[in-house]
């Protein structure tokens, strides 16, 4: 009887699907299909739905089981009454690209793409348009059509469905992208708004593939999106920024014709999640002439130990004297500088950062948001950017630092956009604070060095609950909010703000390695740094923050993780223990070049506040077990035996 209610249920399937196509990936091992269900047995019309697959060694498995595809304007719909009237052929996307910040320096935009043109029973038309990648899928909305007045893009059908009992680490959506990545089995909140942030990361029932969602690639005619599943816990439909109060707007206005942002789901082992540029690769390529004024590097920061600390010269000139003794690059003079006192002012700031060889950068509200802090209202207009930018120009300033955006609407992308574009005609780098997740702006517009949007270092100014979680947190991150792009947590801090951490030592000197941004804000104070043994101290003067290659030997969301990067001719590797008892974590050195390598391995002494250094010769297929205390961690570098022993005899 069960046979015959299959055999009945497939029949009926079939009966109502019809335009079944396939897009494969480049290695074949990531098979889209995209279907059509009729509406009734006498249409041609219907709901287009997608499905992905996944080869392992025993054959294709279904990772994503049949999911709706569809979008709504105010004036057409595009969902369930949609044919498909051509599709293209198939046709390789193959291009490689440079980035000057980031996980990897050379980055390859290999997949195969295939364009899938329909029209709604209007007879208007949509086209979607799938990109299938050794690492995962991207495909996006696109109305080919002109309009000679506005159209407002109201909300999307697209919907993520997985099977039950899938494996989940999601964050809360606020505005800020500042919460945590929980572990869930169900997909509730505990608010039950259903209401989730970009990026979102899923592990398939009881198989060993793992989907990260994000977006990338949004511009100014884009809001950006959330997922939400309040109507089933399994199905993540794809919602718009919400209006605001002093924005009303739902969805998009636009002319046409317009495409939406690229939906991208990485798919594969956590290896390939970490180490996927899938974000970039959608992304348009570098719009600015020139980039050799762009330098990621190391900063000096004042806030995280001293709140209200830019008011003050003395303190600044403190976090300046800083960089030089850590020969850290930048120095960023954060919020209320037009305030300072106490023996000189921003110019006095300047001035002084200059003549030690540092590079000063100053923050700014972006006026849109929380209008405390000062200075406020400084680049909401095109014009007042350019007065700005001028002016910075001509004191000596190389970045800033916008914080306190209003959210994800379009007016916000755009907002975002034209600084970032206004900023790279004064040769001016960018950090975004309390703004929306990377987005694939960094490959586009490259002086973004970096963006905050996680739940950070600074939190143990506000709140307690970083304390017993930090561990847990810095071991999830990698895996969701990182893998994105460049993350300003603002790591490495070995003494107490107002609440206290209890990761050792150690697990905060690898969160140098472990976490990446263009710009890496140390956020500690003098004192703190200048106390360190002469190991951890050096490592923290040479450590980069941008990188040729990234590799994850070993991880788990929330327990643990070992992470390889390359600059030049020197690994560098950065361990966690993101649990609170002893762990012994592997170090697998498989990735290795063939030759004998020196490792120099910094890691947790007899106690939280101490290290252990220990020099060794390995080569590839070697192993190596590094017990961590509870919350702890370690760093090692590694360099060719032979080149180190020619730097030690020059």
């Amino acid at each position: 009887m069960k046979f015959i209610y299959l055999s009945l249920c497939f029949l009926t399937f079939c009966a109502f699907t019809i335009n079944a196509q396939e897009v494969l990936s480049p290695n074949k091992k990531i098979k889209v299909i995209i279907s059509s269900k009729k509406t009734s047995d006498d249409s041609s019309y219907g709901q287009i739905y997608f499905r992905i697959l996944y080869k392992n060694k025993l054959g294709y498995i279904e990772v994503m089981p049949n999911s709706p595809l569809g979008i709504s304007r105010d004036d057409q719909q595009f969902t369930d009454n949609l044919k498909l009237v051509n599709e293209s052929k198939a046709k390789q996307a193959n291009q490689k690209y440079e980035m000057i910040c980031g996980k990897q320096k050379v980055c390859n935009n290999l997949g195969t793409e295939k364009m899938f043109k329909y029209v709604n029973s209007n007879n208007q038309p949509l086209n979607i348009t799938f990109r299938v990648y050794n690492d995962g899928v991207a495909f996006r909305y696109e109305f080919t059509n002109k309009s000679n007045s506005l159209v407002n893009i109201t909300d999307e059908n697209t919907t993520y469905v997985f099977p039950k009992a899938t494996n989940r680490w999601l964050q809360s959506y606020t505005e800020s992208y500042e919460d945590f990545y929980p572990f869930s089995t169900t997909g509730k909140t505990a608010d039950n708004k259903q209401e989730w942030g970009f990026p979102a990361l899923f592990k398939v029932n009881n198989n060993p593939v793992w989907i990260l969602i994000s977006e990338a690639n949004i511009s100014a005619n884009n809001c950006a999106a959330k997922l939400n599943n309040s109507k089933n816990s399994d199905e993540y439909k794809v919602n718009y920024a919400s209006p605001r109060d002093d924005f009303k707007q739902t969805g998009i206005k636009t002319n046409l014709p317009w495409n939406s942002q690229w939906h991208t789901l990485i798919i594969g082992e956590l290896s390939d999640i970490v180490e996927s540029t899938l974000i970039t690769d959608v992304s348009e390529p570098n719009k600015l002439k020139e980039t050799n004024w762009i330098k990621p590097g190391a900063v000096s920061w004042i806030y995280w130990a001293n709140n209200h600390g830019s008011k003050d010269y003395q303190k600044v000139v403190a976090y300046t004297d800083l960089a030089v003794d850590m020969k850290w690059p930048y120095l960023l003079i954060d919020w209320e500088w037009d305030a300072m006192g106490n023996g000189g002012n921003i110019i006095d700031a300047v001035n002084y950062a200059k003549s030690k060889g540092i590079k000063p950068m100053m923050w700014y509200n972006s006026g849109t948001s929380w209008l405390e802090p000062t200075p406020v209202d400084h680049l909401l207009t095109a014009e007042k950017r350019a007065t700005e930018f001028a002016w910075l120009n001509k004191i000596g300033v190389y970045g800033i630092k916008v914080d306190f955006f209003a959210g994800d609407q379009q007016d916000m992308m755009k907002y975002c956009i034209d600084i970032l574009k206004d900023a790279a005609k004064y040769r001016l780098m960018v950090n975004f604070h309390g703004a929306t997740v990377p987005r694939g702006w960094a490959r586009t517009y490259p002086n973004l060095m970096t963006t905050e949007a996680v739940y950070g270092a600074e939190w143990y100014n506000n709140k307690p609950i970083l304390t017993s979680k930090a561990a847990e947190h810095n071991t999830t991150l990698p895996f969701t909010r990182n893998v994105i792009g460049s993350m300003d947590y603002t790591p490495v801090t070995f003494s107490n703000s107002q609440h206290p951490h209890i990761t050792s030592f150690a697990h905060e000197l690898a969160l140098s390695v472990v976490f990446e941004s263009g710009f890496q804000h140390f956020a500690d104070k003098p004192e703190a740094y200048n106390s360190l043994p002469p190991d951890p101290k050096e490592f923290l003067k040479n450590v980069p923050v941008s990188w040729d290659i990234t590799k994850l030997i070993e991880g788990y969301p929330g327990e643990k993780i070992i992470m390889a990067r390359k600059k030049e001719n020197q690994w560098y590797l950065g361990g966690l223990n993101g649990k609170d008892e002893l762990k012994t974590l592997k170090i697998n050195f498989d990735f290795l070049d063939k030759g004998i390598f020196e490792l120099k391995i910094i890691r947790d002494g007899k106690d939280d506040t101490s290290f252990d250094t220990e020099i060794m010769q390995i080569q590839k297929g070697d192993s190596l077990d590094v017990k961590c205390l509870p919350r702890g961690g370690f760093v090692a570098v590694l360099q060719k035996y032979d080149a180190v022993k020619a730097n030690k005899q020059n």
